[in-house]
């Protein structure tokens, strides 16, 4: 009988004696942790849209942690951040930090760090120079926030590791996505095409976990949709849709009292083949007519800028919770319906590998030719952008052709070479990253390949977003090969894309040719899905037969070299004749359901504290005592990461450093009648650099039934009283 001890004594964590028979008992530990970066004044990381700089929190982002171990202590982590994607040195900074930590037992080959994928969350936290140039170069916030957020999220789910089962099911969603580059899937084989019923991916995958007593602990889900709901005029930090789907499925089961954040059952919806992958499901059309755009070119009358998705809801709030709520349900639906024959049973393993993408020449798995990758570079429709966000110029979707004004802008920065220019025919480059260095470099080239096996469930980790078609033709080769090396046995194969790095898209060969935006950014030429392929099909073989792969070269760390040109704050000061936090902006007297309660705060910069773990607002609740008398005790019943709430931050005049901080209270239909009071917390630094704390505090309002009516303020006592009496029988 084997004895399960971790290398690392800790007192929360369990031990226990299995057989080698007990091959669906794990021992699991799940946690969350904040990962919100600055909140005021940074650009935020996805549309690479100058001037979209963050301004408040509609909710905030979150580190999801997973460690998985087997009967014979393998061990693996997988982490879901609500970001934008994963840098390659925050994944080695955590792997080096967690590794010291923990004296070997986590590392860089058993860590898989994935992200949602939000449009939505501060960015210049990534090492190379085009992904930060839109943010003025590196924000160390930013970083610090993310990498010291997924560390302690580890910590706290190692020290909750519990004995425990997985289980895993599948179905699918068909109401959550639309491809955004149609043109481009067609141009897939028929034959290939003709397999699959619809053009994005609707496979819905959760990974449930409980302890030996059936007590829930979490769930992962992947389902491939662009978080892209909020489009690049929201200036507040959010989830987007996959963020939001996973607090609502926190507050369901750690209870409606619970605070985001804080409750014991964590729940990571997790993105996959996302690459041609839209929530918006209205689809693109002109906004000024209200026509569909073009499908080739997303263009209505030549120009780009008019054509927006957007949808289903009458506004980027709504149609972020509508798509979320339509993850939440299905993950919810799954969680009820998983049975016996779904538990997952067998080994934890894990393999890694370090490539290079710049120049891998292999035997394509598809034509069988001999290939090779091309040096990193980005085509024309690159710059067009998306019909989630479109880019600006006159730059179009689906060129194949160069334009002579454009080629000696592009020539100036650097001028691409006569092979790089064949290796991407027909791509027309816009930008020949792989040749530029200074300062730094604009583009990887050395990434990570790496395939988790937890049980009979394989989870392929991919560095970049793969398309609907990539993705598929990704996991059906991890199932051949699986099935051929392990016979009929039950399995499932789901893709973790925009894990552990990030290098732009994936397309497949056929798609490239189109050069859609998705296209024009697989970087590394027409065969980068087939060097995929290569190698994923090689570590599956090695991971299945036991075959150690060395690790590959080592990826560059360019923390040292980074830089900066975004001032940071100065100093702050108060508006004429006020403190910070005063309230210049009280809430009404009376509120029903349904309304929202305002108050405007003086403020402070965000970025002075960035409130880890904490938060920029509550909304409080006056206590009751059991014979219906008011007490000065409040409870706090939301914050700036719950769904009902918004933190609003404007500097109002930057010459002097003042800002205001507005909050809003949507109040919730199931809110009961009482008494509240909204807070505002924060820091400002003194014009001598020292930071300091302030509170602000609004008048008490009350929340009356809505039969009530937005009464007169002779009814208050009226109201009042049966506010008291309503909770005082509550009670």
């Amino acid at each position: 009988m084997d004895e399960i001890d971790d290398d690392i004594p800790s007192p929360f964590v369990t031990t226990m004696k299995r057989t080698s028979q007990d091959d669906d008992i794990y021992r699991i530990g799940v946690a969350i942790a904040d990962i919100t970066g600055p909140a005021a004044e940074v650009n935020m990381m996805g549309y690479a849209h100058f001037g979209q700089d963050t301004s408040g929190i509609h909710f905030r982002l979150f580190a999801r942690t997973f460690i998985v171990e087997d009967l014979h202590s393998n061990r693996v982590i997988y982490c879901n951040c609500d970001l934008g994607m994963i840098d390659q040195a925050v994944k080695t900074q955590v792997a080096t930090t967690l590794s010291k930590k923990y004296d070997g037992l986590y590392h860089n080959d058993n860590i898989l760090v994935t992200g949602t994928h939000t449009h939505s969350g501060p960015g210049g936290y990534l090492q190379y120079l085009l992904y930060t140039i839109v943010s003025q170069g590196f924000t160390k916030k930013t970083f610090d926030a993310i990498v010291d957020g997924i560390v302690r999220s580890v910590d706290r789910a190692h020290c909750n590791l519990k004995p425990g089962r997985i289980y895993f099911k599948h179905d699918l969603l068909l109401d959550a996505s639309i491809n955004r580059s149609p043109s481009a899937y067609a141009n897939n084989s028929l034959q290939e095409r003709s397999r699959y019923s619809h053009d994005t991916d609707k496979d819905f995958f959760l990974m449930k976990f409980v302890d030996l007593e059936g007590q829930p602990l979490g769930v992962i889900t992947w389902f491939a949709v662009h978080p892209t709901s909020m489009n690049n005029t929201n200036r507040l930090i959010s989830g987007d849709n996959k963020g939001y789907a996973s607090l609502l499925l926190e507050r369901e089961f750690n209870g409606p009292g619970s605070l985001p954040g804080k409750g014991p059952f964590v729940a990571a919806f997790s993105n996959s083949n996302l690459g041609d992958v839209s929530p918006n499901l209205d689809g693109p059309k002109c906004n000024n007519s209200g026509l569909y755009c073009d499908g080739k070119h997303s263009t209505f009358n030549g120009k780009l800028e008019n054509c927006w998705a957007s949808g289903p809801g009458k506004d980027q709030f709504e149609s972020t919770k509508i798509i979320a709520r339509r993850q939440y349900l299905k993950a919810l639906q799954l969680f009820h319906l998983t049975s016996d024959e779904d538990i997952v049973r067998g080994p934890v393993s894990f393999i890694h590998q370090h490539i290079d993408m710049a120049c891998f020449d292999f035997l394509s798995p598809e034509s069988g030719q001999l290939v090779r990758t091309c040096k990193p570079a980005y085509g024309y429709s690159f710059a067009a952008g998306t019909t989630d966000g479109p880019g600006m110029f006159d730059f179009r979707q689906g060129t194949t052709l160069g334009n002579p004004f454009w080629n000696l802008v592009r020539d100036f920065i650097s001028k691409p070479t006569k092979e790089l220019i064949d290796c991407h025919h027909p791509k027309p480059i816009i930008l020949a990253t792989g040749q530029m260095n200074f300062p730094y470099p604009w583009s990887p080239t050395v990434l990570p390949t790496q395939i988790v096996r937890i049980g009979n469930v394989f989870i392929p980790a991919v560095p970049a977003e793969f398309t609907t078609m990539a993705g598929r033709r990704m996991k059906e080769l991890i199932r051949g090969e699986v099935q051929h090396l392990l016979g009929p046995s039950k399995f499932y194969v789901t893709l973790a894309g925009l894990s552990n790095a990030y290098s732009s898209y994936v397309t497949t060969f056929e798609e490239y040719q189109i050069q859609r935006y998705e296209g024009a950014s697989t970087i590394y030429g027409p065969h980068t899905l087939e060097a995929y392929l290569f190698q994923y099909h090689k570590l599956i073989k090695a991971l299945l037969k036991g075959i150690a792969v060395p690790p590959g070269p080592d990826p560059p760390n360019l923390l040292k070299k980074q830089i900066s040109i975004r001032p940071g704050v100065v100093y702050d000061m108060p508006l004429f004749k006020t403190k910070f936090g005063d309230v210049i902006q009280q809430p009404d007297e009376i509120y029903t359901p349904g309304q929202i309660v305002s108050a405007v705060f003086v403020s402070g910069h965000p970025q002075n504290n960035l409130m880890l773990g904490s938060t920029y607002l509550t909304v409080e609740q006056r206590v009751v005592s059991l014979d219906g008398a008011t007490s000065d005790s409040w409870k706090i019943i939301a914050t700036d990461s719950s769904l009902d709430t918004k933190f609003f931050w404007k500097r109002t005049n930057p010459i002097l450093g003042q800002s205001v901080a507005r909050v809003e209270w949507t109040i919730p239909e199931d809110t009961k009648p009482g008494l509240f009071r909204i807070c505002h917390f924060g820091s400002y630094k003194t014009v001598l650099q020292s930071i300091l704390p302030y509170t602000g505090v609004t008048k008490t309002f009350q929340v009356v039934p809505k039969m009530f009516g937005r009464s007169s303020l002779s009814s208050v006592k009226v109201i009042s009283d049966y506010c008291i009496r309503e909770l005082s029988t509550q009670l």
